[in-house]
């Protein structure tokens, strides 16, 4: 097995790290994300089937943002301050800081809302989760949520499998995680998708750690005041997304520099962007996490991308 370059100034990952980054994927995964369950979801009752259609049939596709070939500057470089008021300021998994090329690409302005989540399950002849029925027949019932406002809400509790296989039925994929990387931070690296400023209400949904079951959401098509440098929405807080990539733990020391992949293998699927649980050091653009791919949560949702043909880029 060939030996892996490793970046000027990026020792190799003690151990401990290693033992502070299965706590920080614990973190991810309990309570919201609980034990896989690969039985089929069983149907709906009829009362509820005929909210989910509706809400299915209440669809929107996103539009698309092209970001611009280019460097950017990805990952975090260690400080000891606390500007921010937020503890630790970066993970081991995020350095070193570096530039990196990538080529042109679109990707999806909004996250997959779950009217287009629904659409794409029915299309397949499949039931939502039944955590997911739990929670929409919940919201309705009790919360008096409407079927529109239902529609416009980010996908929650799919898989990875599943997102891959909703964006390739559009003709796109996930995006890498360089690729989220550079559309939620832009071309110089701010430390949140909108600048250097600390979250709040009017520029994120978050901070709703203490709920356990009932999530707070925007509207995917909302989030003009928080949107990234290349007016990508929702790429801190509402839920995270699912990329592409299987999550490296130390894959910022030896990735490519140009349009890098992601690890060949692993064990981990990579999660970006915090969610409407997290807390504002979870919302920095260079916040890293990952999950078994067939894991489901009510904190995870995703977004799509799509290569551009070099004879179409600009």
């Amino acid at each position: 097995m060939p030996a892996r370059s490793v970046l000027p100034g990026m020792a190799s990952i003690p151990r401990y790290v290693g033992l502070a980054i299965l706590f920080l994927i614990s973190a991810w995964s309990s309570p919201s994300f609980p034990a896989a369950n690969r039985a089929p979801s069983p149907p709906p009752s009829a009362e509820l089937a005929k909210h989910l259609t509706s809400i299915a049939k209440l669809t929107t596709g996103s539009p698309t943002i092209r970001i611009p070939e280019g460097p950017f500057l990805l990952g975090s470089v260690r400080v000891d301050d606390d500007p921010y008021g937020m503890g630790t300021q970066f993970d081991d998994t995020e350095l070193p800081q570096h530039r990196v090329w990538m080529d042109a690409y679109e990707i999806d302005r909004d996250e997959i809302s779950l009217g287009e989540y629904l659409s794409y399950l029915f299309a397949h002849k499949l039931h939502p989760s039944k955590d997911l029925q739990h929670l929409i027949w919940h919201v309705i019932t009790v919360h008096s949520v409407t079927d529109e406002t239902l529609a416009q809400w980010p996908a929650l509790y799919v898989t990875w499998k599943e997102a891959d296989s909703l964006c390739r039925s559009l003709g796109k994929r996930l995006p890498t995680e360089a690729e989220w990387e550079k559309a939620a931070r832009g071309p110089d690296g701010n430390r949140f998708p909108w600048g250097d400023t600390l979250p709040d209400s009017t520029l994120a949904m978050f901070g709703q750690h203490h709920v356990h079951e009932i999530p707070i959401l925007a509207p995917v098509s909302s989030g003009e005041a928080g949107k990234s440098y290349y007016g990508v929405h929702h790429m801190a807080g509402n839920v995270a997304e699912w990329v592409n990539d299987w999550f490296g733990f130390d894959y910022y020391a030896y990735m490519p520099e140009r349009n890098p992949p992601g690890p060949t293998s692993g064990r981990y699927k990579s999660l970006r962007g915090g969610s409407w649980k997290s807390r504002p050091i979870m919302l920095r653009t260079a916040t890293r996490s990952g999950a078994p791919a067939d894991q489901r949560s009510a904190t995870v949702g995703f977004r799509c991308a799509k290569s551009v043909p070099p004879s179409a880029a600009p």
